[in-house]
């Protein structure tokens, strides 16, 4: 029997990675004696772009944020001769919104599924409960490590009972002797107490650090060890805030002496020396909402006298006088159950016995064991023959995303707005419409990635925005290489497209600072908003508005503003539709989507059927026009196409494949309609060669993209605006894959 087993792995520092260790170690044969032989492999899950020494057992990584991976992840065990698939489940490990990027591997696997779920949230989000519903849709057998657990599954996301199996967190299978490591630590003459694992704000130290007095007073040979490095993530956003926090309460509480902090992700063997060492161990943690917890098992397992505030793990694994709770919180009461152990040696010497004994029934041996007669009741079964989904979008003909082009266009001014083949083509400057579009393209970047790189690039679009705008709101477009003002007010597009990001800035800020600097320069402009003309300007606008509503859905000001745009656009289809032109102008020009798509979306804010039925009517007349081949066919900037006359092919630009793009996927988002998709990945394609020329315009070797399509081929300059429209339509195609997938899922 093969196993693939897919989550986190030391040396990465994480909870998971060591259980998936532990699982793995204890199921797979060590030698050829067995009469069924068990052999595996893992996949990894990698965090933040790091990189890690990984042992030969992991065959496979899959980097955290990029979906890619995940589906090459799939090909790999359904090729690699693995017979089940071991999914340990958490949501922070997987990329996407809430994990929703395992999901796409999970719908191609060709091999039964068991997931174990690490945790389970009681008021989930609708994505969170959507893509836990889906996981356990798609898993043959649901694995839990609490009984409240169960509960959740049944009641909150309406699992199958039959499909969902109770295995107690296993427990290494080590043993030392209390008076040998106290022996080795040098704390033969004190009475110690242990916290140990990965450190944050949620894990409640100061609650026992604010009950040591007293206890102190009473029992000065008592150490208090904290035991642990501060997490990761904690340590990439606010540093060691906390873990300064509690040293200088230890300090205020005079428990200098009485209080170690080691600041280490030590190996399992000496964790459980301090474990054996160790006369109680404390979970000071400050909810109830852990359904499972490691460190919690393993001091069970060892055999010490536990003291824990009442989470739901807890409470279950410290029954029957398996341990002693104190309430979330509660110094007073924490104190007054550590005096009494240490008071009463009789009492605390039973407590770690009964704990003792328990975890000799949930070692990691008998939890493998379980694990593989679960296993081998699933390959019994005859598996029911798996309808495969039809996929309107293949992510794996996307080139991997870059920001390479952008970062070498980009210095601390802006994003320089022309190039020479590759190459930044200083003597052009900078213009507002390609900042803005930067803008919006990085924070879409972080917001699917979290891409570090993409959020340091987001200040200087930002502040080149802030540069530009005038006292009335409105904003200078051009600046030259050495800084110099190169018009006195904008073309209203250029509004139109800087309104948009900003938009999108309030509805997906990455922080406050942003955020607010955002908010002054949307509604220093905003007083321009119902002055502009140029029915591109206003649909642009609108865009920006849309997005600032589906986060501030109360402004009635802003609505009506969005509403008497949408009815000038629509005044301008009346007046210029007719039963074979369905269009906002007597002809078809530059940014055509952008029209309908300003609806689509004003329809979705303002729920009006009205709007939504003129913004399909002309999209899909876009649709008969530019797709009636097959592939996209851009309208030319050359000539444009007049109506009643000829329609030009040339000068085709790649924001007119972007617009098309952004257009199908708000279509979809408004309609569900998945044949929306299928166009939406047809006219990305348009980037890499399904278009009149049949040639790419995305260049492999620069990450950028090029101009357009001119009479004589592919135009090779690599501006701002083409390789923009380009990565924005990447990120938009991942987005809609996603959608796809997850059916109903919010985004």
């Amino acid at each position: 029997m093969k196993l693939a087993y897919i989550g986190t792995y030391p040396p990465r520092v994480c909870g998971i990675g060591t259980f998936t260790m532990n699982l793995y170690e204890s199921m797979i044969t060590k030698t050829d004696s067995s009469e069924d032989p068990v052999d595996g492999f893992i996949v990894a899950i990698n965090d933040n772009e790091q990189s890690y020494n990984y042992p030969e057992e992991v065959k496979l990584i899959i980097r955290q944020e990029y979906q890619r991976d995940y589906l090459e992840a799939v090909k790999y065990i359904n090729l690699s001769g693995a017979d089940v698939c071991i999914l340990e489940h958490e949501f922070g490990i997987f990329g996407g919104q809430n994990g929703i990027y395992i999901l796409p591997l999970l719908y191609r696997l060709e091999i039964p599924l068991v997931v174990t779920l690490h945790t389970i949230v009681k008021k989930p989000s609708y994505n969170e409960k959507a893509v836990m519903q889906e996981i356990c849709k798609m898993a043959n057998k649901i694995i839990v490590m609490s009984h409240k657990a169960i509960e959740f599954l049944i009641d909150i996301y309406d699992v199958e009972e039959e499909k969902i199996v109770f295995i107690e967190h296993g427990v290494p299978d080590i043993q030392y002797s209390q008076e040998q490591t106290k022996k080795e630590f040098k704390l033969t003459n004190k009475k110690l107490l242990l916290t140990f694992g990965i450190l944050s704000r949620n894990k409640g130290i100061e609650t026992v650090l604010k009950a040591l007095p007293k206890v102190v007073e009473k029992h000065p040979d008592v150490l208090y060890v904290v035991l642990g490095k501060t997490h990761p993530n904690v340590i990439r956003h606010s540093g060691e805030e906390y873990r300064n926090y509690l040293q200088l309460l230890t300090k205020k509480l005079n428990l200098s002496n009485h209080v170690v902090f080691i600041n280490e992700f030590i190996s399992q063997k000496e964790l459980f020396k301090y474990l054996s060492a160790s006369d109680i161990y404390i979970t000071p943690y400050l909810n109830e909402a852990q359904i499972t917890s490691g460190t919690l098992s393993y001091a069970v397992g060892v055999g010490s006298a536990v003291i824990s505030t009442p989470y739901w793990h807890a409470v279950e694994l410290l029954d029957d006088e398996r341990g002693e709770l104190f309430n979330f919180n509660d110094s007073e009461q924490l104190a007054q159950i550590l005096l009494e152990l240490l008071d009463n040696p009789e009492k605390l010497k039973k407590l770690r016995k009964k704990a003792f004994d328990y975890g000799r029934t949930i070692t990691w041996p008998k939890s493998g064991g379980k694990y593989i007669s679960l296993i081998n009741k699933i390959q019994k079964v005859k598996p029911e023959l798996l309808v495969k989904k039809e996929t309107a979008i293949d992510p794996l003909m996307l080139p991997p995303f870059s920001l390479d082009h952008i970062k070498r266009l980009t210095d601390d001014t802006g994003i320089i707005q022309h190039a020479k083949f590759g190459i930044p083509n200083l003597k052009e400057g900078y213009c507002i419409d390609d900042n803005a579009r930067a803008l919006l393209m990085v924070l879409m970047t972080y917001r699917q990635k979290k891409d570090k790189h993409a959020l340091n690039l987001a200040p200087i679009y930002l502040s080149y925005i802030h540069y530009m705008q005038n006292k009335d709101g409105t904003f200078r477009n051009f600046l030259s290489f050495n800084r110099n003002f190169l018009d006195e007010v904008g073309s209203e597009d250029s509004f139109g497209r800087t309104i948009w990001a900003l938009g999108y800035l309030l509805y997906n800020p990455p922080n406050d600072a942003y955020y607010q600097t955002g908010k002054l320069i949307f509604f220093n402009a905003a007083p321009n908003f119902e002055k502009l003309q140029s029915i591109r300007s206003i649909a642009n606008t609108m865009l920006g508005i849309s997005y600032y509503l589906k986060s501030n859905p109360t402004d009635d000001s802003m609505k009506e503003t969005l509403a008497s745009l949408s009815d000038k656009l629509i005044k301008h289809y009346q007046e210029n539709s007719t039963p074979d032109w369905k269009w906002f102008e007597s002809l078809l020009a530059y940014d055509n989507g952008m029209l309908p798509l300003a609806l689509l979306h004003a329809a979705e804010i303002l729920k009006n059927d009205k709007i939504a039925a003129i913004a399909l009517e002309s999209a899909n007349f876009l649709t008969e026009v530019l797709l009636k081949d097959g592939y996209l066919s851009i309208i030319g900037n050359e000539k444009w196409y007049e109506k009643g006359g000829e329609r030009s092919l040339f000068a085709q630009q790649p924001v007119d494949a972007l617009a098309m793009v952004l257009m199908y996927r708000q279509a979809f988002q408004l309609t569900k309609d998945r044949e929306f998709l299928a166009k939406l990945f047809t006219c990305f394609l348009w980037f890499l060669g399904e278009n009149d020329i049949r040639m790419t315009l995305f260049d492999f070797e620069t990450n950028g993209c090029c101009d357009g399509i001119e009479s004589y081929g592919v135009n090779r300059n690599q501006g701002a605006e083409s390789s923009l429209a380009y990565l924005i339509s990447h990120l938009v195609v991942m987005e809609a894959f996603e959608a796809f997938e997850q059916k109903d899922l919010a985004f």
